[in-house]
């Protein structure tokens, strides 16, 4: 009998520590359902992990919101392995430069830094503000629901622009990254309704060239049917701007003026409340933008094209606000926005120091800073040491930069904004005066071939509006390696607009990548003592 009452007196202990493994599955539920592990809570949204553009496949860049908590669990360990394995991956060393770039502050990584990860990835393994997590809580624009809050949407569009499309939208709007839609569900009556109920928009400011850049950008579709999923994968607190990385993204130039002053002039306005949408996923263009991004938005950047996650949103713009090149027109722009506005937010983005550039002192020995852009492959200066030894002997402390110098943009940033003075070859490198003080000098060297009209477009025209001297160079016919290859009287000397109007691509052959610059030492001499007048005071 004392058997049997010790045996029932165990029973109800063991039923009661069976009930409470029961619970444990529930207790995970909530626990998730909640988010209250914030490692698990990171991993709703769409992490893009890029420790280095050299030493992380694309696929292994690529990861994808899962609605259960294991899987994003195990999303985010192996995440957390690829930094750790990029971490110890060998990289190749930094080209050395033989002037002063290194000498330009601030005081570049060591060369062990460089080695263990590669030029473009110091800076953010170590201060961690990176494309994991650019600025901010990984998943701040999450709400705690899984379907959207049922309202009416609107719809607007403006196509009148020769530049972009744009369409906005708020209320209840729902965004399906692999299919590339966003769909506007119950449209209010005053919404603009397309025909059929879908309209489409390649995100990309340069319309105009719809059969050629345009055709390298995906399709996004906007529509107003009833087809619009009933089950919401992920729901954001924030509003949502969508553009695209494709077309000419790889040009520096193309990256400035066709993505990132119009992402500024169209995203800047939220103060960072806003999730970035990015179709055509370009990875080298997202990291080497990371600062500016993550400036921008307080959360990390989403690959459309692979997310296969329903996001709903309280509003959504497709497209970004293109005005001219390398500019802004404040009276087209939504908050009046100006290019000094977009140089402020860049000298915040890359910790840059001087926002004017003020005269040196000739009786104190100081030196105005000449930065020179080399290239490398065409329009290159076939006698640049003698240019350089030309501006020294004027007065100028030379800063040289080849390309392997302006790859990584965050140091580079910071050289360029401590020169006073940028001479280059009308070329993309010259982009890079965005970052320069106000009232410092661009000195473009017009390639031989009738060509101010590019130059004055790109690089002279912005200046004004972003407080900079233009100071032009156009090379003469004695001047270009062309009369090395065609004779005196070719039309590529006696009438190169004939050559323009062979098209696009005969002027480029010829006038740009086929011809290479010896300039007269003696008149870039007289340009160079003429800047440094200007530049200095006694």
């Amino acid at each position: 009998m004392k058997a049997r009452r010790n045996e029932s007196s165990k029973k109800p202990r063991c039923g009661g520590a069976a009930a409470a493994w029961l619970l444990v599955p529930l207790l995970v539920l909530i626990v998730l359902k909640t988010d209250s592990l914030p490692h698990l809570a990171r991993l709703r949204e769409t992490i893009v992990t890029q420790v280095s553009v050299e030493t992380v496949s694309e696929h292994e860049l690529r990861s994808k919101v899962s609605s259960s908590g294991l899987e994003r669990e195990k999303i985010w360990q192996q995440q957390q392995q690829l930094v750790e394995a990029a971490k110890f991956k060998d990289a190749e060393r930094l080209p050395k430069t033989t002037d002063s770039v290194a000498e330009a502050p601030p005081s570049p990584a060591s060369s062990d830094e460089i080695a263990s990860h590669g030029v473009d990835g110091i800076k953010d393994l170590k201060d961690e503000k990176n494309i994991v997590a650019m600025n901010g809580e990984v998943d701040g624009s999450l709400r705690n629901s899984d379907v959207a809050t049922p309202r009416s949407s609107k719809l607007s569009c403006n196509f009148s622009s020769e530049r972009m499309d744009v369409c906005a939208m708020d209320g209840d709007i729902r965004v399906h990254g692999k299919s590339a839609t966003v769909y506007v569900v119950a449209a209010s009556n005053d919404s603009y309704r397309p025909e059929n109920g879908t309209v489409t928009i390649r995100p990309y400011s340069r319309k105009w060239e719809i059969s050629t850049t345009m055709q390298m950008v995906r399709e996004v579709r906007i529509t107003t049917d009833d087809t619009a999923p009933q089950q919401c994968t992920v729901t954001h607190s924030v509003p949502a701007v969508l553009f695209s990385t494709g077309g000419y993204s790889y040009n520096f130039f193309h990256t400035m003026t066709d993505l990132v002053i119009p992402l500024f002039n169209t995203a800047r306005e939220y103060d960072g409340h806003v999730q970035l949408l990015v179709t055509d996923f370009d990875r080298t263009t997202i990291f080497k933008l990371r600062h500016f991004l993550g400036k921008l938005s307080d959360f990390p950047v989403i690959d459309l094209d692979a997310d296969d996650a329903v996001r709903c949103f309280p509003a959504v713009r497709v497209g970004i606000e293109s005005h001219k090149e390398l500019g802004i027109i404040p009276a087209l722009s939504r908050k009046g926005y100006t290019m000094k506005d977009f140089q402020d937010f860049l000298q915040s983005a890359y910790s840059l120091k001087r926002a004017w550039a003020t005269p040196a002192n000739r009786s104190s020995g100081q030196r105005p800073r000449l930065l020179m852009m080399q290239r490398r492959k065409s329009r290159a200066l076939t006698n640049e040491e003698d240019a350089l030894a030309a501006a020294r002997d004027v007065g100028f402390e030379v800063v040289v930069a080849g390309p392997e110098v302006v790859k990584n943009m965050a140091q580079f940033a910071e050289v360029v904004n401590s020169c006073d003075v940028m001479v280059g070859v009308h070329g993309a490198g010259l982009t890079n005066l965005v970052f320069l003080p106000r009232s410092a000098t661009v000195v473009q060297i017009v390639p031989w071939g009738e060509m101010k009209w590019a130059c004055w477009s790109a690089f002279r025209d912005p200046l004004p509006d972003m407080g900079l001297r233009y100071v032009e160079y156009e090379v003469t016919a004695d001047e270009t390696t062309l009369k090395d290859v065609y004779p005196r009287d070719h039309a590529v000397f006696t009438n190169p607009l004939a050559i323009h109007n062979e098209g696009f691509g005969k002027m480029w052959s010829i006038f740009l990548e086929g011809q290479n610059v010896t300039i007269d030492i003696g008149r870039f001499t007289g340009v160079m003592r003429q800047i440094y007048q200007f530049v200095t005071i006694s």
